[in-house]
C-alpha cells in the first residue's frame, strides 16, 4: 500500500512548507516504509542555503526521517490514538550526512521502527538518492496530547 501527499496530510499536523513527504510506499504496517521527499530548486530553502549552489539541509533530513516516521505510525495505530495528538521527535542519535543533497532530486528515505514503549517510539533510516546513501539517523519520538 502508498499514500499520496493528501492521505499524510491527513494523519500528519504539518502542512506547506514544512509538509516534506510526498509519498509514503512499501508500507510494512507499524514496521517500515520508504518516504518519498521530492527536493525541488524552488524550494523554500534554496535562495538562502547556500545562493548559488543549494544543498538541502542536514536537518530537514532529519524532519523529513521523523515525519516519514510519524506517517507510519499514524497509518498503523487506531485512529482514535492519535486523534487529537501530535508526534514530537525527543533524540535524534547517529545523524550522519554522508554525501550533499542536491536540487532536483527524489530522497527515498528507508525507515524502520525498532520498538516502541508505550507512547516512546525508536527509529532508524537511511535516505538515498539514486541508489546512492546520503545520509542515515536513529530517533525518538513520543505522542503527545494537542494543548
Amino acid at each position: 500500500m502508498n499514500l499520496n501527499k493528501k492521505q499524510i496530510a491527513d494523519l500528519l499536523p504539518h502542512r506547506e512548507p514544512m509538509l516534506l513527504i510526498d509519498e509514503l510506499k512499501n508500507i510494512k504496517k507499524l514496521h517500515s516504509a520508504t518516504g518519498i521527499m521530492n527536493v525541488k530548486k524552488d524550494a523554500f530553502y534554496v535562495d538562502g542555503h547556500f545562493p548559488g549552489q543549494p544543498v538541502l539541509p542536514g536537518v530537514l533530513i532529519v524532519e523529513a526521517f521523523g515525519q516519514a516516521a510519524a506517517a507510519l505510525t499514524a497509518h498503523g495505530i487506531d485512529k482514535k490514538e492519535y486523534e487529537n495528538k501530535l508526534v514530537f521527535l525527543m533524540s535524534v542519535e547517529k545523524a550522519r550526512f554522508r554525501n550533499p543533497v542536491i536540487p532536483d532530486c527524489k530522497l527515498e528515505l528507508n525507515i524502520e521502527a525498532i520498538r516502541s514503549h508505550g507512547r516512546v517510539w525508536k527509529y532508524k533510516g537511511e535516505a538515498f538518492v539514486s541508489g546512492k546513501r546520503m545520509a542515515d539517523a536513529q530517533w525518538s519520538a513520543t505522542i503527545v496530547d494537542k494543548k
